[in-house]
């Protein structure tokens, strides 16, 4: 198995891991306190539920793609490429909100899931139900985050995404296990915002590939049909590696960090790096870094109100 390539998918995993994680531990722990322990299977069959859901999902999907290349097997060099584009598009948007969303939620998350347990648990009867729901949406939404991710990448082969998944749904379980059952003092803070900062240049990378496979996707169309030539409104005719939409390709580093030896390689597998970009995509790359980066620091930052309810909740206690 090609472990760089699996890097990308175990550091998304192990994040999203770790949110379900925290939601299950939450709700294990308010069943515990309500007395109401004879719910905690509803919780494990919603987990097991979410991931199997998860997984048909990704399996759709990729057949989704082999049946279309399939079916029109003239266009498969246009359709391959231009739905992993489209993946890696909605995998930039799902990952990027999720990010942000999650950090400025995370103040809120365990009063916010205690609420909703209360709130379950007074239905009577029902109360099995929503318990299962609730854990069924939380792993479900994590593990479709990750299915999108992966199908984006899914050139990079099928066993270094699952061998990906599953060590970061490995390392998840066991960070949850420390936190909930072992009693092992984590700071979660400071775990998500170093998970988050990885994950931002992750999905940095996620937009030159996607680039990458839009530009091969129009070529390979221009190629077949004539009609389209027009879609490559530029073509250097003087560059060594021409492109249909992406400009000229910027000064060649393959001599000075190449993308397939270390350290090039990682960075390649975690961060989108390439020892050949074209400007587009170098342009494209920095925006977004800039755009997401300010949005997701200034999520971190605490509002004053919150701070002085929390010194307020401590004098008293």
């Amino acid at each position: 198995m090609n472990f760089r390539a699996a890097l990308p998918t175990f550091v998304i995993t192990l994040r999203e891991g770790v949110e379900a994680a925290l939601v299950v531990g939450i709700v294990l722990a308010c069943l515990k306190k309500a007395k109401a322990e004879q719910l905690n299977s509803s919780v494990y069959r919603g987990i097991w539920a979410g991931i199997f859901a998860s997984v048909l999902v990704g399996v759709f999907f990729i057949w989704g793609i082999q049946s279309l290349s399939t079916t029109y097997p003239q266009y498969a060099t246009v359709i391959e490429p231009l739905l992993e584009a489209v993946f890696g598009v909605i995998a930039i948007a799902l990952l990027s909100w999720m990010l942000i969303w999650m950090t400025q939620q995370a103040r809120s998350l365990k009063a916010e899931i205690e609420g909703n347990i209360t709130s379950v648990l007074q239905q009577g009867n029902r109360g099995d139900w929503g318990v299962f729901s609730l854990i069924f949406i939380a792993v479900l939404r994590e593990g479709f985050e990750t299915v999108v991710f992966i199908v984006a990448n899914f050139q990079q082969g099928i066993l270094p995404a699952v061998g990906g998944a599953l060590a970061g749904l490995i390392g998840a379980v066991g960070i949850g296990a420390l936190l909930f059952k072992w009693g092992v003092k984590i700071n979660i803070r400071t775990f998500f915002q170093v998970m988050g900062f990885f994950l931002l240049l992750i999905v940095a990378g996620l937009v030159v590939g996607a680039l990458k496979h839009f530009d091969e996707a129009a070529a390979a169309l221009a190629q077949l049909n004539p009609r389209f030539a027009s879609l490559c409104f530029y073509y250097g005719h003087f560059d060594q590696d021409p492109s249909c939409l992406l400009g000229p390709i910027i000064p060649n580093r393959t001599k000075v960090l190449p993308d397939n030896e270390f350290p090039g390689v990682v960075l390649k597998a975690l961060f989108g790096y390439r020892a050949k970009i074209y400007l587009v995509q170098a342009v494209a790359y920095l925006l977004f870094l800039f755009a997401v980066s300010s949005l997701y620091f200034r999520s971190l930052i605490v509002p004053a109100s919150e701070v002085r309810q929390s010194e307020q909740s401590v004098q008293k206690n």
